[in-house]
């Protein structure tokens, strides 16, 4: 007996039409995943941009710390690309194979830049709450507890960021080397071998 529904696609719609439901769905995910570290990013910025403290021993801003300094471009930078590639994800077309390594290689790219802005924010806040003994730098952060407070939450969201942009990386990759069929022998030589194909 003949069944319709062979081909395991629900009824009225087409293998094509489940296709391009199944690709829309990905777009979206891929937009939504790289619009979260945008903001992100911005509240990591903003917290950094407005840390400064006042008080009896003095004052202290984020801009006297190159590390504080550096997180705050690298956020800025962070925002901007995490906008722009979800615009690029959004688009319909298919992807192409420079969309698809320069994605790849920007995803990895800022993947580090962010993981160098809080690992260097990490270690200038460590010697912030501890100090060093060896040099007699004593702990500021019991002088400056605010400014500190806000330099520590604006580093543990950038983290936050590295841990999206990671997964956003290895996604990327997925969707490039996935995309290639294996080398073929040529029927004409064991030893040359086909041009891999990129399916768009």
């Amino acid at each position: 007996m003949d069944n319709k529904y062979t081909n395991n696609n629900p009824p009225g719609l087409s293998s094509s039409e489940d296709d391009s439901l199944a690709a829309t769905g990905m777009r979206a995910a891929d937009t939504l995943l790289r619009l979260v570290p945008m903001g992100l990013c911005i509240a990591a910025l903003i917290v950094m941009l407005k840390n400064s403290e006042a008080n009896d021993y003095g004052s202290v801003a984020y801009s006297d710390l190159g590390a504080f300094k550096f997180l705050v471009h690298a956020n800025g930078i962070c925002a901007g690309y995490s906008f722009l590639s979800a615009a690029v994800a959004a688009m319909s077309p298919p992807s192409t194979l420079s969309k698809a390594w320069t994605l790849f290689f920007l995803d990895q790219l800022l993947t580090y830049l962010t993981l160098a802005a809080g690992t260097v924010s990490t270690e200038v806040l460590y010697l912030a709450y501890n100090g060093d003994k060896e040099i007699t730098w004593s702990a500021a952060c019991g002088t400056f507890g605010k400014f500190c407070s806000k330099a520590t939450a604006s580093v543990v969201i950038t983290f936050v960021v590295v841990a999206f942009y990671a997964f956003i990386s290895i996604l990327s990759s997925y969707k490039l080397f996935s995309r290639y069929n294996a080398p073929l022998p040529h029927p004409n030589s064991k030893q040359q071998l086909q041009t891999p194909v990129f399916h768009g």
